[in-house]
């Protein structure tokens, strides 16, 4: 089968549908799971967390910028899935040189589901995949907009990094009818200074890929006083396989003071 990824590379499996598949990102190798191909799957991260028995059943093959490429000619994969942005491209162009690598590149909704389709049809679970799309696309009609209030969605400490536009984070904000507060694209560094200077309404503490916790959140109140600093379950903001099933219910519970 011969299919073009979402960076425009041609991607041919030789032998029709993979039996052999090694994932490179958390939230795609979820969607793996849950579109039933566990007996095909042979490598995963170690932080693919989910689903948590593939952590004792599956090969770890390092982590999404650090492959161990002698455990991966190992395992003899007939397909490996990555992402533009987790994976590292040297890492991505030696794996090339042998086996069929598809990779996504995920900004927006549509994005997400279109490698959820693509991922589908290169499996064979077009059926599966379908149906994980059309649960999405229903649990996004009932997120209740919230007011348009400024934010920062943090994602790292020392130094502070936060999700600018042009990521799917910024989309997912905007989804919910905040306005992000830093317009520098991608993932710019903040000094305290301009994190202060910005002023936001909120301060949103991913819980990855840094790992805030309360005493983050008093340091920044101390940095930013008329601030009020959220801790969210950067999951639901970031991972764009079928998680997202789950991320409007969780959007909707939110509190904020």
């Amino acid at each position: 089968m011969t299919c073009t990824d979402q960076v425009g590379n041609v991607v041919t499996t030789y032998n029709g549908t993979p039996k052999r598949i090694i994932s490179l990102v958390p939230s795609q190798t979820e969607l793996l799971a849950d579109l039933r191909l566990e007996e095909q799957v042979v490598g995963i991260t170690k932080f693919c967390i989910y689903p948590p028995s593939w952590r004792k059943t599956k090969t770890i093959i390092g982590g999404t910028k650090n492959f161990h490429i002698d455990t991966i000619h190992r395992l003899k994969p007939d397909l490996i899935i990555g992402n533009k942005e987790e994976n590292y491209e040297e890492g991505i162009v030696t794996l090339r040189e042998t086996y069929p690598v598809w990779l996504s590149d995920i900004v927006t909704l549509e994005d997400a589901r279109q490698m959820i389709q693509g991922i589908g049809a290169l499996t064979a679970r077009q059926q599966e995949a379908a149906a994980i799309v059309h649960r999405i696309d229903t649990a996004f009609t009932t997120i209740r907009p919230l007011p348009p209030k400024r934010v920062v969605y943090l994602i790292w400490r020392d130094p502070w990094m936060a999700a600018g536009p042009g990521t799917f984070i910024d989309t997912l904000l905007g989804r919910l009818g905040w306005i992000n507060a830093v317009q520098q694209p991608r993932y710019p560094v903040l000094t305290p200074a301009t994190l202060a200077a910005v002023q936001p309404d909120y301060i949103m503490l991913s819980s990855e890929p840094y790992p805030f916790r309360e005493k983050h959140v008093a340091e920044l109140q101390q940095l930013c006083p008329a601030t009020r600093c959220i801790l969210v379950d950067g999951e639901m903001f970031s991972w764009y396989g079928s998680r997202l099933i789950q991320a409007p219910a969780y959007f909707n519970s939110l509190t904020l003071p």
